[in-house]
């Protein structure tokens, strides 16, 4: 009976696999049917002329670039260069300064940016990144807002005139915000493969049934607005004190009723996450998971949950087949492992280039998975604060 329990948790593991990241539509690489507002449809970008793409047109709505940056010196010379090669150029740069003590600002200044320091925040009053946000809002002229994490890069020279025609063609209006694709070098690296794809899958958005769950928010790497709507909203301002602002700024315009679009960044955006080793990569995931997982739709959440069920039972079932020795059971359990293994490896190089090797030892994933979904939990919930980029912040 209790093979037979254990080969239906794993089918429901991997057929929740499969739902949870059913489409992940990228402006870079795969058509966009899906996409669409309440007033007229987001066709595919490769299925429209050049000359009716909004980018092109002498009314072309002007852009201003944000950067919130805090000690980035490492990071941010690839995305101002990544900048510096757009075919697209009409676009004013403001890099917000957020207090950093290293050679941010003088190389955000070398690139041509405009460059603004933020005030010392006071303790309990705004989280730094979205009073950067802010800030760098206020000093903008552009009609609209293209706000970029520091560790992103553009990968192509036409990535930013693809992502403002997709917005030009939602009406410039609501959030666009794109997932950029995760690039590795290390292999300590590679262990956050399961956390961009539940990053991804925990947005709501990317099941078989679309629209019918409401988006958990946007993704803050990189997210594009309406400066108008902005600031009607109220945006960073009316969330202040949130941990995770790009969730809460996709939920505040959702209350506003506001659309909210999340795709996928390959082929078009893509970031390094935590280059300066494990630590750094232990701290920003907990920072995020403990807070993120409330915004996440149940059903979706639930599918989650037995996803990663599902990859503990596969080698427990595998352990005890081997010990009782049976060739039946031990075939039908080799056979969900390599099954679940190899969706493992699919939906994971969606997401990133991970190191095969790395996904292939999966159950070290989910171990570490768990312990830091743990620990995160304990840090929002029981402690209330996070430690990150040398602050401690309060949740």
């Amino acid at each position: 009976m209790i093979f037979y329990f254990s080969l239906a948790v794993i089918v429901i593991a991997i057929l929740s696999g499969f739902l949870m990241m059913y489409k992940l539509p990228s402006p870079g690489t795969e058509p966009l049917e899906d996409v669409s507002t309440e007033r007229k449809a987001v066709p595919s970008l490769d299925s429209l002329a050049i000359e009716n793409d909004p980018v092109t047109r002498k009314d072309s709505p002007s852009l201003t670039i944000i950067i919130p940056a805090r000690n980035e010196q490492m990071r941010l010379p690839n995305l101002l260069a990544s900048l510096a090669i757009q075919d697209f150029r009409a676009y004013e740069l403001i890099v917000v300064d957020d207090q950093s003590d290293d050679e941010t600002a003088s190389l955000a200044s070398a690139a041509g940016a405009k460059v603004i320091r933020t005030e010392r925040l006071e303790e309990g009053s705004w989280i730094g990144k979205s009073f950067a946000c802010w800030t760098g809002a206020q000093a903008a002229s552009g009609e609209w807002l293209l706000f970029l994490d520091a560790d992103t890069r553009l990968e192509k020279p036409d990535s930013l005139r693809r992502l403002m025609s997709v917005y030009g063609r939602m009406n410039g209006s609501g959030i666009l915000s794109l997932q950029p694709y995760h690039q590795t070098v290390k292999i300590y690296e590679s262990f956050s493969a399961i956390f961009n794809i539940i990053v991804i899958a925990g947005m709501n958005s990317f099941t078989p049934w679309g629209d019918k769950f409401k988006s958990a928010g946007s993704f803050g790497p990189c997210i594009m607005l309406n400066k108008e709507e902005y600031f009607r909203t109220g945006g960073h301002s009316a969330i202040s004190g949130a941990v995770m602002d790009d969730l809460a700024l996709g939920v505040l315009y959702q209350k506003n009723a506001l659309k909210t679009v999340g795709m996928s960044g390959r082929g078009l955006i893509s970031f390094r996450m935590y280059p300066e080793g494990f630590r750094s990569l232990f701290e920003g995931w907990t920072k995020s998971f403990g807070t993120a997982s409330s915004s996440t739709h149940p059903f979706v959440f639930a599918m989650i949950i037995a996803w990663i069920s599902g990859g503990f039972s596969t080698v427990a079932l595998l352990i005890r087949s081997l010990m009782e020795g049976s060739p039946l059971w031990i075939t039908v359990s080799s056979l969900a492992v390599l099954i679940y293994m190899v969706q493992l490896i699919i939906q994971a190089r969606r997401t990133g280039n991970f190191k095969i090797f790395v996904l292939v030892l999966y159950p070290l994933q989910h171990i570490f998975f768990t312990v830091l979904f743990m620990w995160s939990l304990y840090m929002t919930k029981v402690l209330h604060t996070v430690n990150w980029r040398g602050r401690k912040i309060k949740v």
